[in-house]
């Protein structure tokens, strides 16, 4: 008989449940490794597409030293039909369960074919410390505020590394579909060399440095992007190549800290996310509130464009989107000053910006951005009020004062005084030629004018309770 194990976005050998309880429950039969590339999913030639491929591109050459990992290219029904037809006594399957988007519908269709065809299949919450439907209000509804999560989420037991059982002795070893492999080789082969490294190896690595080098400082450091003291293991997670549950244990193995707990929050941060995207599973296109499901979007396209190529005028959101489009990533703190800008002072719909993420950020992960995203626009929970907008230049002085990480991506600026760097405007004509930084032709000078555009943004989300109101009579626009 014949037991597949379906890989999706847990790209490890250890401590990963699924692939645990295959083992553990294997018995004499083979055991098939399976992962399904579906083209409809792919955003061709987008960093995310290339770090995720990556990354089972490695994972396949890593299992394939001893065993083989079955490669499928399609629709994953159609691919689960020829898998039958080809495998006549394949009657398990186990897999790490999506609760959201995409993935949760695929996994409710996939385990429907199971049933109607006679294969056991076994799911298993593996992605996050706690699943999307653990950790619930005492009426049995889910928390839409983070603080009462938070301490809720840290009276709950957390569950420890998994060591599994692998043998690669016991996989199917005959590759199944040539063809499909072909292509998925084909398509690797496109994808430009990468500056980062993969694997379960890399990651725990990361991991280590981090503890470390970088946690005793954390609570100090990780608002600070020239320092690059976060832990950068949010690609690792997001591809499963290292599991929440090492994380977790590994970082309780230092002494307490205000740095530990702040991190420990961040992972916290993580699952309240999923949570929320499974409790609300529209929240990709429509706010969680209702009452700013109207507010005017200006949504003007050259702006737009300036924002993402980093030609705003505002040195450190443009040294951020530069850093994304340079490296495929982008520190927290400048996540979240580049997604104020665009929603508040440019009132360009937050569903761009989030689309535009999806396709630059090599970590990126739906539950946390499409959260990140309504947080920043003040359509999702009602934890953070419509009026906190972010003031770039005060966010700049702040958390980047003497401007290291805009020179660093900002080489036109590098020359500048302090006074000036974050906000090059301010020079004198006889200052822009002294400096070699001539407005509007080495720099741009700003697109707009933030207290302006502050008044401007409050204006359309109170115009935008007031519709909601008249239209459903009621203030949250229910």
């Amino acid at each position: 008989m014949k037991t597949v194990m379906w890989f999706r976005r847990d790209l490890r050998i250890q401590d990963n449940k699924a692939l645990y309880y295959a083992c553990e429950n294997l018995g004499s039969d083979e055991l098939v490794l399976l992962f399904q590339a579906n083209p409809n999913q792919f955003i061709q030639d987008s960093p995310n597409h290339q770090a995720f491929f990556s990354s089972v591109q490695h994972f396949k050459e890593t299992i394939d030293q001893k065993a083989h990992l079955q490669i499928q290219y399609g629709e994953p029904l159609e691919l689960f039909e020829r898998l039958k037809n080809e495998l006549k006594d394949w009657n398990k399957i186990y897999f790490n369960e999506d609760t959201s988007g995409y993935g949760a519908v695929r996994d409710q269709e996939a385990i429907k074919f199971f049933h109607e065809n006679e294969i056991e299949s076994y799911a298993y919450q593996d992605a996050y410390l706690h699943g999307a439907k653990e950790i619930k209000k005492e009426d049995g509804d889910y928390y839409k505020v983070f603080t009462p999560y938070y301490k809720k989420w840290l009276e709950m037991i957390k569950e420890t590394p998994l060591k599994v059982a692998y043998d690669a002795k016991a996989v199917y070893k005959k590759v199944l579909f040539s063809k499909d492999e072909e292509k998925f080789k084909k398509m690797i082969e496109k994808i430009p060399e990468q500056q980062i490294s993969f694997g379960e190896e890399a990651a725990e690595e990361r991991l280590t440095k981090f503890i470390q080098a970088d946690l005793e400082e954390y609570q100090q450091a990780r608002d600070i992007p020239s320092l690059d003291q976060t832990s950068h293991l949010s690609r690792f997670l997001r591809t499963g190549e290292i599991s929440m549950r090492t994380v977790w244990e590994k970082v309780q193995k230092v002494n307490k800290s205000q740095s530990r707990t702040t991190f420990q929050k961040e992972l916290c941060w993580r699952d309240f996310y999923n949570m929320i995207y499974t409790s609300f599973p529209k929240q990709k296109d429509e706010p969680i509130q209702a009452k700013f499901k109207f507010v005017e979007w200006e949504n003007d396209q050259e702006k737009f464009e300036r924002w993402q190529t980093g030609k705003t005028g505002y040195p450190i959101v443009d040294a951020a989107m530069r850093q994304l489009k340079e490296t495929g990533w982008m520190h927290n703190r400048l996540r979240m000053i580049v997604a104020s800008f665009l929603t508040k002072d440019l009132l360009i719909d937050w569903r761009w910006g989030e689309k535009y993420f999806q396709q630059m950020l090599i970590d990126y992960d739906p539950a946390s951005n499409i959260g990140g995203w309504q947080w920043a626009a003040s359509t999702g929970t009602d934890a953070v009020p419509y009026f906190r907008i972010f003031n770039p230049t005060t966010q700049a002085e702040k958390f980047d004062k003497h401007g290291d990480f805009i020179r660093e991506y900002l080489p036109e600026l590098a020359d500048l005084p302090d006074k000036y760097i974050h906000q090059p405007e301010k020079m004198t004509i006889e200052q822009q030629e002294e400096y070699g930084v001539i407005l509007d032709d080495t720099y741009p000078k700003p697109i707009v004018n933030h207290k302006e555009r502050r008044k401007k943004a409050l204006a359309t989300y109170e115009s935008s309770k007031e519709y909601a109101q008249e239209t459903f009579g009621e203030s949250d626009g229910k």
